[in-house]
């Protein structure tokens, strides 16, 4: 089943031994072991906002990141079959990719030892993550892209100009989609300006961004 895990469909030579089946199944067992840790921990939450706390949590680009901590892109490479090495970066950065991959691991290791087994670990590895939601920020990126998403549309971030001294850099950069620029925004760096414009295309497209 390890192998499975590690199998991109394009490799596969039937898409039914890549690891897709099992994200199926991780990306449920996934959301009960945070919906259950968020259930806990914010004891006086709303459905509604344990619901957003729980999709801040487990959203592509949280799994993404506790793929990359795991080293799990890595892993995804020595299992590849024959594929270009451009293709095989390509893939092994990809997001989705990372994130599809973690899940496939949360379903194997849930089909070996069990969910009471495996809760804390999962739990654990996205502790950070739900510790952030606790401060009741507002990631507008991950809200944009999600906003996005139900139409398949995507986000583009540019860098439009680095103003000031090495010690002191003040970055702009615009948000495009569909081709058109819907924010800009500034910050100390490169990451706030790009949370800034993405506020602004959210604005610009009539969504209210709220509070986890």
């Amino acid at each position: 089943m390890r192998e499975q895990v590690f199998t991109h469909a394009s490799w596969a030579e039937d898409r039914a031994e890549s690891y897709e089946r099992l994200e199926f199944l991780g990306d449920s067992v996934l959301e009960l072991a945070i919906a259950r840790a968020v259930f806990d921990r914010f004891p006086d939450a709303s459905e509604g906002r344990l619901a957003k706390i729980r999709a801040h949590v487990v959203s592509r680009q949280s799994c993404a990141g506790v793929a990359k901590e795991l080293g799990l892109g890595d892993r995804l490479l020595d299992f590849a079959g024959e594929v270009s090495p451009d293709e095989l970066q390509r893939i092994s950065r990809s997001r989705n990719v990372l994130a599809a991959v973690l899940e496939a691991a949360i379903a194997a290791v849930y089909l070996e030892h069990g969910f009471q087994q495996i809760e804390p670990a999962i739990v654990e590895a996205f502790a950070e993550r739900i510790e952030y939601a606790r401060s009741g920020h507002v990631d507008y990126k991950t809200e944009l892209q999600e906003a996005l998403a139900r139409t398949g549309t995507q986000v583009h971030y540019t860098v439009l100009e680095v103003e000031g001294p090495a010690h002191d850099r003040q970055f702009v950069c615009a948000a495009h989609v569909a081709g058109e620029q819907l924010g800009m925004g500034k910050g100390s760096t490169k990451k706030a300006a790009e949370q800034e414009a993405a506020r602004q295309a959210l604005e610009a497209l009539g969504v209210v961004p709220e509070r986890i």
